[in-house]
């Protein structure tokens, strides 16, 4: 409370001091323009009365108009053009104002009286706000003189500016000194924004930091797209500097937070992952809104983000299904604390366990299942081939059929590029469980299956991302299976807006294939990272080459040869014309199963007669 006391205190004095200072202005001008209007000779008495007179009523005029016009309460540490404006429109008013009173009582004043005065007002009101501010920024600097830190501001649009008026305005916070700016507009370059000079364009960055000295650089291109800021990232790790990013227009919206506290250590996402993906929120909110969702696996990296992003929907009801009691609790922890009007249930259980999942259907009789609840790591698999089946193939299958059993409308399976002519037991194993939903669509007259289909996600529990961190913080080398190996990538959020988009397409039998816009190169991408963490590839932090992985491929597909592509009103989600399925297809799963249930050492062999194309790789029988 006392703190509270003193702020209010400080801030009544300050006002207190403007208005003192602004009668002692009235006064000096008032006796100073009679004065020249006279060229300091003799003055008539009646004007010199009247100047004195009614000077009273001067104030009381001024100080209500100055008090209307906000001049009492604005931030002068802060003051700008607008502040002038409004001390130049304050001192108009009050000069029309008192010309009018006295023209109509008859109190005869020189009419260039009124002109010379108004301009002294203009000039000492306005001088006194500016002047504060000047102290304010002298203060400043002595207080942080030796402990600033060089900054340079890439961007000298809109936010650039805005941002370095809240960092030189700042009191405290930031103890940022910006000593150059660099935009590659060349009709910015040679100009200056607060005495600090637009140096160039971004091939001025390397030689800019070390002839100013600078420590940390701040990328306040909001606008820029993730292929303009990766380019800029790449010339900045050139340097030693910290990096810093305003984040993009959307974020900044989301986050209501003024420039200066939206300032945030860059991620790698910023500059890895593709552009912003539009997707239609309305549509997707009003297919989730009021309806029972189950997500299975959904304390994953896919699932937990899935229920962040329908938990904004306002379902009826949301269950969470996992295996992995952690994981759960995390994700359960975290939404309560968001949305603690939530309808949320989270329970422990495998898909594996048909007679568990079915006390689940039973009891909350979901509208939607997504089924994301799946082993995913390729070489794991590989060892563990029957664990594959049991949990991708069989877990699919039980909770398919649960579906069709319970009239669930829309069942949504969470597929991956790695089903497109498998090279590994994992992606075999997704392949049947796409082949799952195809047939169980063309059987159920209750619910509409669909999958979808995209590459890897950025960040995700066992991506190459996380492992590249860890490898670093341990000190290296990081490791890259072969120098040519590419991969689709996409952050988990963009996937997942896009799955929830393909699920209000959703109509049956579909395989959603999500467009991941270019293979990455994972060397490339090795080296970015080591940069982004401040060392220089194959200097500081060895990369070395290991060799493909038993099941590993150079590089992934999206779809198959047999299969067409529609598109959809999303251009980054289209559809993929379903292919023939044997109609003996649920015998033969059934017969696979069985053999995983046994651990048949021919497991792969078992697979391979059920998805005609996988490859088997003979590295690792």
């Amino acid at each position: 409370m006392s703190i509270i006391n003193g702020i209010t205190q400080k801030k009544i004095s300050k006002k207190a001091l403007f208005l003192i200072v602004d009668i002692v202005i009235l006064f000096f001008t008032s006796i100073i323009a009679i004065n020249l209007r006279f060229d300091f000779g003799v003055i008539p008495e009646v004007y010199l009365i009247n100047s004195y007179k009614f000077l009273l009523i001067d104030v009381i005029t001024m100080l209500i108009i100055f008090g209307a016009l906000r001049l009492y309460s604005s931030m002068w540490s802060y003051a700008s053009v607008i502040e002038l404006i409004n001390v130049i429109e304050g001192c108009i008013l009050f000069e029309m104002c008192s010309f009018l009173y006295k023209t109509i009582a008859n109190i005869p004043m020189p009419r260039s009286y009124y002109l010379i005065q108004v301009m002294m007002l203009i000039l000492l009101v306005g001088g006194t706000r500016f002047f504060y501010r000047i102290v304010k920024a002298i203060i400043k600097k002595i207080e942080n003189n030796g402990k600033a830190i060089n900054t340079m501001i890439i961007g000298a649009g809109s936010a650039g500016k805005l941002l370095i008026d809240e960092i030189e305005n700042n009191k405290q916070g930031f103890n940022n000194k910006i000593v150059c700016v660099i935009d590659d507009s060349k009709s910015k370059k040679k100009s200056f924004i607060r005495d600090i000079p637009i140096i160039g364009g971004r091939n001025r960055i390397v030689d800019a930091c070390e002839k100013y000295d600078i420590q940390e650089i701040i990328i306040a291109i909001p606008s820029a797209s993730k292929s303009q800021i990766s380019e800029i990232v790449t010339e900045c790790q050139k340097t030693k500097c910290t990096l810093k990013i305003l984040p993009t227009i959307s974020e900044l919206m989301e986050n209501k937070k003024n420039l200066l506290n939206s300032v945030r250590a860059l991620s790698y996402e910023d500059f890895l992952g593709r552009d912003q993906i539009v997707v239609d929120s309305l549509e997707i909110a009003e297919n989730l809104r009021d309806k029972v969702i189950l997500v299975t696996g959904g304390g994953g990296s896919i699932g937990s983000e899935l229920c962040r992003q329908m938990a904004k929907c306002e379902p009826k009801e949301l269950i969470i299904f996992d295996i992995y009691e952690n994981n759960a609790y995390d994700i359960q922890q975290e939404l309560l604390r968001t949305y603690p009007n939530l309808d949320l249930s989270v329970i422990i259980g495998s898909v594996r366990d048909y007679d568990r999942l079915e006390k689940v259907f039973e009891k909350f009789k979901p509208d939607q299942v997504y089924h994301a609840a799946a082993h995913k790591h390729v070489p794991l698999m590989e060892m563990s081939p029957n664990e594959a089946v049991k949990n991708n193939c069989l877990g699919t299958l039980n909770v398919a059929k649960l579906a069709d059993i319970y009239k669930v409308k829309k069942f949504v399976l969470i597929s991956t590029d790695k089903a497109v002519r498998p090279t590994n037991i994992m992606g075999a194993t997704k392949r049947i469980c796409e082949m799952i939903i195809q047939m169980y669509d063309k059987k159920s007259k209750n619910t509409d299956y669909v999958a979808v289909r995209f590459g890897n996600v950025l960040g995700s529990n066992g991506s190459v991302i996380p492992l590249f961190l860890k490898q670093i913080e341990n000190g290296g080398p990081v490791t890259v299976t072969h120098k040519d190996i590419t991969r689709f990538f996409m952050t988990i959020p963009e996937a997942v807006s896009l799955v929830l988009q393909a699920g209000c397409y959703a109509k049956g039998g579909e395989i959603f294939v999500l467009d991941m816009g270019k293979p990455v190169k994972i060397y490339d991408l090795a080296e970015k990272i080591i940069r982004f963490k401040g060392f220089e590839p194959n200097v500081d932090m060895k990369i070395e080459i290991t060799g493909l992985r038993p099941g590993e491929k150079l590089y992934e597909e999206i779809l198959m040869d047999e299969e067409g592509l529609k598109e959809t009103p999303n251009k980054l989600i289209h559809i993929g014309t379903p292919i023939d399925i044997d109609k003996n297809f649920f015998d033969k799963l059934d017969e696979l199963i069985n053999y995983a249930e046994s651990n048949s050492i021919e497991i792969k062999e078992r697979v391979a007669e059920v998805v005609s194309t996988y490859k088997i790789d003979k590295r690792n029988m």
